[in-house]
Parts: C-alpha cells; sequence; structure tokens
C-alpha cells in the first residue's frame, strides 16, 4: 500500500481529533486542580491520569477519596464507570482485531471516549478501507487527544489555585459527553440507554458514594440491551 495513502488516512485522523482539544484540554486543567487540591502529590496525579487515562472515572474515584469511601466502593465504582470500555472494545474489534499484537496493545492503552467514537463513526462509513489505514486513523485522532490530556493535567496540578474560578472549567466535563452521546443516539435502544441512566442517577443522587451513578450505569446497560432484543425480534 503506497505510503501516501496510509499518511493521509493518518491526517484525516488528526483532522478529526484535534476539535476535541477545546474540551480535553480544560478537562484535563480541571483534573490536575482538583485532585491536587485533593491531597494527592504531583507524581500521584500525573501517575493517575497516565496509568488510567479516563477522565470520568479518575474525576470519580479522586471524588471517592475525598469523602473518604471505603477503597472497595471505589475501585468498584471506577471500574463501573469505566466498564463501557469493554463494549468499546467488543465493538471496534471486528475492524481492528486482525492487527498486530503490539499494535492492538498501544491501541487499548489508547482506547478512550474520543478516540473510539472517532474510529467507529469513520469505519462504519467508509467499510472499504484496509486494516492498515484503519490502523494509521485510529492513531491519527489518539496524536491530538491523548498528549495534550497528559500535558493539560501536568499544567493544572501545577497552577493549582493560580487558575481564577470564573474560568469555569468544570464546563468541560458535560460538554465533553454531551459532544460524543448525542451522535450516538442512533436507535431506539441507544435513547432508551441514555434516559435510563439520566433517570435512575438523578432518582438516586440521594445515595452516599455517588452509588446512583453504579446503579444507574447496569440499568441502563439492562434496558438497552432489552429495548434492542424487542426492536430485532420485531424486525
Amino acid at each position: 500500500m503506497p505510503v501516501s495513502t496510509l499518511k493521509s488516512a493518518y491526517w484525516t485522523g488528526v483532522r478529526h481529533g484535534a476539535p476535541f482539544l477545546l474540551v480535553i484540554v480544560p478537562f484535563g486543567l480541571l483534573f490536575g486542580v482538583v485532585a491536587t487540591e485533593s491531597g494527592l502529590n504531583l507524581v500521584q496525579v500525573m501517575g493517575f491520569s497516565i496509568l488510567v487515562i479516563a477522565g470520568a472515572a479518575q474525576f470519580t474515584a479522586v471524588q471517592l477519596m475525598v469523602d473518604e469511601a471505603p477503597t472497595v466502593l471505589i475501585l468498584v465504582t471506577a471500574l463501573a464507570v469505566n466498564l463501557r470500555m469493554a463494549m468499546y472494545s467488543a465493538s471496534i474489534t471486528p475492524w481492528l482485531g486482525a492487527a498486530p499484537l503490539w499494535q492492538r496493545a498501544i491501541a487499548a492503552y489508547f482506547l478512550v471516549d474520543q478516540t473510539y467514537a472517532l474510529s467507529q463513526a469513520r469505519f462504519e462509513a467508509r467499510p472499504a478501507m484496509t486494516l492498515r489505514e484503519r490502523m494509521a486513523y485510529y492513531f491519527g485522532a489518539i496524536s491530538p487527544i491523548c498528549p495534550l490530556w497528559y500535558v493539560a493535567t501536568l499544567a493544572g496540578a501545577l497552577a493549582g489555585q493560580a487558575i481564577p474560578p470564573e474560568y469555569a472549567l468544570d464546563f468541560a466535563v458535560p460538554i465533553t459527553f454531551l459532544a460524543m452521546v448525542a451522535p450516538a443516539l442512533r436507535t431506539l435502544a441507544h435513547v432508551a440507554a441514555a434516559g435510563t441512566s439520566v433517570g435512575v442517577a438523578l432518582a438516586l443522587a440521594f445515595l452516599p458514594y455517588q452509588a446512583g451513578v453504579l446503579l444507574a450505569a447496569v440499568a441502563a446497560m439492562a434496558v438497552g440491551a432489552r429495548v434492542e432484543l424487542w426492536t430485532g425480534a420485531r424486525a
């Protein structure tokens, strides 16, 4: 395959991933600030972001640590929040599963919400792409997103209280997930799962240690799977 074709696929991924910097940078800054203010030192903050590389789970875990929740509950809740990564992996395996092990290992580490959303949409829209083109696009989408997550986290951890409150960096959290979830609501099952998660999370907001989020995730998956089976049977 011509190198130019792979370069084109890579740079297309870079271009598609670049707009997410508008939310990734403040998201990372916010985590660095919050984690530092919660008592983590610089090494712990950066280790958290590099090893976990999952903003939602990181925020959840830090908040539970501040609330002095039991360690088991912190681990279970963080894993539950990241359970979507298992579904992402199963969904994207048909497109990337034939790649060499080392490439799949790197791809698995960098499987985050943004790279999955971009890659899945691209691969479905262009099923004729070769495996090498898919991998090039995937790594292209990673390039502007993941390195800037580390840099923004470091900047937030170093800056700490120096970032004025009126900057309201917390806007990045809901906007990030709205930007990814909204285009994915393509079927009745998707809508039912999303609606269930919102409803259950709000109804159980009174539970301690954000346990309502954990239960909302379980309920959403169950409802989504049931609706998908029902619609499949009707079809």
